[in-house]
C-alpha cells in the first residue's frame, strides 16, 4: 500500500483542532475522515477499519482511553496515536496501558504530528520497494528518505516527486509529466513543479542532486 493511499480517523471534539488535522493529513496524501467523538470514530471503525486512528483523550462521552479499549477488544491492530493536553507521566502510562502505540501533547508542531504517523504506518506496513542513488535512499511506500545516512523529512508531494526523478535517474523529466504522474490534470500551472524542486533541492542539500534543463524540466544527475 503505498503511504499516500493509507486511509487516517481523526477523532476530536474540537473542531478547530479537527479542521487542522483534517487539512495538515490531507495535504500529505492521506485519505482522511473526521469525527467529533468516541462514538462516531466507533461506528467508523466498525464501517471500515482504518490503517491508523488519531484519537483526542479528553472528550466527553466516550474519550480516548474507552475507544482505544474497544477497538483492542474487537482486537484490532490498527496503530493509536493519541492526543493530549496532559502530560503527566501516569497520563502516558495509562494510554499506553489501554493499547495506544504513542502518545503526542498537545501543543505540538505540525512536524512532529506528521513524522509520528509516517513513523506509525512504517511500522504497521513493511517497506516496500526501495530505490537509490549515489548517497540517496528511498523507501516511497514508507515514506522512509536519507541522503548520506540523514534522515530526510519529505511531504508525500515531495516524495512522489523525488521517487520520479529517481527512477528517470540521468533523464529529463518534463515539467509536463511530473504534473500528469503526480499532480493529475487539475493542478493550476506547471510552477507547482518547479516550487517542489526548489523543496527539494533545499532538504537534499549539497552537492546538489536536482539540475534544471532549461524550458524542459528536471534531471537528476550527482554531476
Amino acid at each position: 500500500m503505498a503511504m499516500s493511499e493509507a486511509s487516517v480517523l481523526l477523532v476530536d471534539d474540537d473542531p478547530r483542532i479537527l479542521r487542522m488535522l483534517e487539512r495538515t493529513l490531507g495535504a500529505e496524501g492521506y485519505d482522511v475522515a473526521a469525527v467529533p467523538d468516541g462514538g462516531a470514530a466507533l461506528a467508523s471503525v466498525e464501517r471500515s477499519v482504518p490503517d491508523l486512528i488519531v484519537l483526542d483523550v479528553a472528550m466527553p462521552g466516550l474519550d480516548g482511553l474507552a475507544v482505544t479499549r474497544r477497538v483492542r477488544g474487537k482486537r484490532l491492530a490498527v496503530p493509536i496515536l493519541l492526543l493530549t493536553a496532559r502530560d503527566a507521566l501516569e497520563d502516558r502510562v495509562a494510554g499506553l496501558d489501554a493499547g495506544a502505540d504513542d502518545y503526542l501533547v498537545k501543543p505540538f508542531e505540525v512536524e512532529e504530528l506528521t513524522a509520528r504517523v509516517r513513523a506509525l504506518l512504517r511500522r504497521n506496513h513493511p517497506p516496500g520497494e526501495q530505490l537509490a542513488f549515489a548517497d540517496l535512499m528511498l523507501e516511497p511506500e514508507s515514506g522512509l528518505a536519507r541522503r548520506a545516512g540523514r534522515e530526510l523529512r519529505l511531504t508525500r508531494r515531495e516524495m512522489e516527486l523525488l521517487a520520479l526523478l529517481v527512477r528517470h535517474a540521468r533523464a529529463v523529466v518534463t515539467r509536463e509529466r511530473a504534473l500528469e504522474e503526480i499532480w493529475g490534470e487539475n493542478e493550476a500551472g506547471a510552477n507547482v513543479v518547479d516550487r517542489y524542486v526548489a523543496y527539494l533541492r533545499r532538504k537534499l542539500g549539497d552537492p546538489p542532486l536536482i539540475h534544471t534543463v532549461r524550458g524542459v524540466g528536471f534531471r537528476l544527475d550527482g554531476a
